[in-house]
């Protein structure tokens, strides 16, 4: 099985988590449109409205993400008396997963964000809001409330956007609690200084963010975990998870790093992608996940959330079939041509990574090919796989062979998870392929010696090394198909 399958076998589990979410719910509405012409009264486009929408924002769409991946929720935050406070209301309670206890602030005003959208595009965004911390009562309650959940919930999420609700109190109190239960906080931070979250378990910054914070350039990957140790450091948390936009997350402890690549395949929309992050990732530690297998579900669930129009959610089913798909994509990605191969293996040995290389036709995948490549695997850091061509294949087997074309034999190849690279070639022998890739170790059967093996001279007058495997005996794929003939 292999990493990505893996992955998804573990997604299910999300569904099973409990978490508290406290933070700052809002009302974001959308309304779409097309530009046709500009305003004679002032340079400015004319939306012509097609629709308008109206979706829970900020903390609000942590709960509907967490709402979505079916997993269950605690949800604390306080509104407005007025409409834009009961429309919230009113849709959150139509979460049936959701146990809401919205708290009522009477001075304080709903936060509403409204964006205009022609084409896709985003041309203005308004803004209604109050940046206003709750009264002493109302604040009171919400950590009484708050501080009972937690023994009942596995994960505690702080949605923080700034507009009051996350006090320096009210974060502090809640930390505390958590720790006492020995469960996980997980924050999505604000402003500068991130020392109000000391004891948070992971702190879910932006590059922007982790940069005011910290007060460091931040560009490369190097340049991010330094940054995000010092803020380990400082804010005394156990890890950071930095999101990088369309060069995907980094997670960040004290003892070690791990950058992931973007899974977004097309962008139509950012807006609430840190809610997606925070949901995904706390739902995920909160069914046991490592800190790593959430990071790498959360990247996923960013990528496709960034792929939707608004504030998006995401379901579990959306997220087994996008590992998947980026299996396929993956497996797909490994048959490239020689000169392709050639731009990833200099690649590879700029990261000291040994190569290893075999060949065959690989007619019918059978236990034989499989532990050759199994064996040969064991002997470097990354195998390159040679496969005849067609029509290579048909003069060396015969009439009726292959009886699988090239494109089929190389997408099963890829698909195996100890293969790093399939080139093929139309000659009869890899000599060439050999000659161009310089390999560190070459692989083939025990049915040979070394002395007949193709590129063995080549490899060893450069001091590489030529590996004889093992034979999973009563394997031919010529046996094979003369057995299913006898069958037919």
């Amino acid at each position: 099985m292999t990493e990505r399958s893996e992955l998804a076998a573990k997604v299910p589990l999300l569904s099973n988590a409990r978490l508290l979410c406290i933070g700052d719910v809002m009302l974001d509405r959308f309304v779409r449109g097309r530009v046709d012409r500009v305003s004679p009264e002032a340079p400015i486009p004319i939306l012509v409205v097609d629709v308008e929408e109206a979706m829970l924002g900020g903390a609000g769409n942590v709960v509907r993400n967490l709402a979505s991946l079916g997993a269950s929720c605690c949800f604390v935050s306080v509104v407005g008396d007025d409409p834009a406070g009961r429309e919230v209301t009113e849709m959150v309670g139509r979460e049936p997963t959701v146990e809401a206890h919205l708290l009522v602030e009477p001075r304080r005003r709903t936060t509403i964000k409204m964006r205009y959208v022609a084409q896709g595009q985003q041309l203005l965004r308004a803004d209604r809001e109050s940046v206003l911390a709750p009264g002493a009562m109302v604040e009171a309650d919400l950590i009484h409330r708050a501080e009972e959940d937690i023994a009942f919930s596995q994960a505690v999420l702080l949605s923080d956007y700034a507009k009051g609700v996350l006090t320096d109190q009210v974060v502090q109190r809640l930390i505390q609690a958590a720790r006492k239960q020995n469960r996980p906080v997980v924050v999505d931070p604000k402003g500068r200084d991130f020392r109000r979250y000391r004891g948070a378990t992971v702190l879910t910054p932006n590059r922007r963010e982790l940069a005011e914070a910290t007060g460091m350039p931040i560009g490369d990957s190097e340049s991010i975990e330094k940054a995000a140790r010092r803020l380990i450091a400082e804010a005394g948390v156990a890890a950071v998870l930095v999101t990088r936009s369309e060069d995907g997350m980094s997670l960040v402890s004290a003892e070690e790093a791990h950058h992931l690549t973007s899974e977004a395949r097309e962008v139509a929309d950012v807006s609430g992608a840190g809610d997606t992050v925070l949901a995904v990732f706390g739902a995920a530690l909160a069914a046991g996940l490592t800190m790593l297998d959430a990071a790498r579900l959360a990247n996923l669930g960013a990528g496709v959330v960034v792929g939707k129009r608004g504030t998006a959610t995401l379901s579990l089913n959306e997220m087994v079939a996008a590992l998947h798909t980026e299996e396929l994509h993956a497996a797909e990605a490994k048959s490239l041509s020689l000169d392709q191969a050639l731009e990833r293996i200099r690649g590879w040995r700029h990261q000291g990574f040994k190569i290893g290389f075999t060949n065959g036709c690989f007619d019918l995948l059978h236990p034989g090919h499989l532990a050759l490549i199994a064996q040969a695997r064991t002997q470097c850091d990354r195998l390159v796989v040679g496969l005849n061509s067609d029509a290579s294949v048909a003069r060396l087997k015969g009439p009726g062979r292959p009886v699988q074309s090239e494109a089929s034999r190389a997408a099963i190849l890829g698909e195996m998870e100890k293969v790093d690279l399939v080139v093929g070639f139309a000659e009869d022998t890899p000599l060439k392929l050999i000659e161009a890739i310089r390999p560190d170790v070459l692989v083939k059967g025990a049915d040979y010696t070394v002395d007949n093996v193709v590129g063995a001279d080549v490899v060893q007058s450069y001091g590489g090394k030529v590996l004889l495997a093992e034979l999973a005996p009563g394997h031919s794929t010529t046996e094979t198909i003369k057995r299913l003939a006898k069958s037919a």
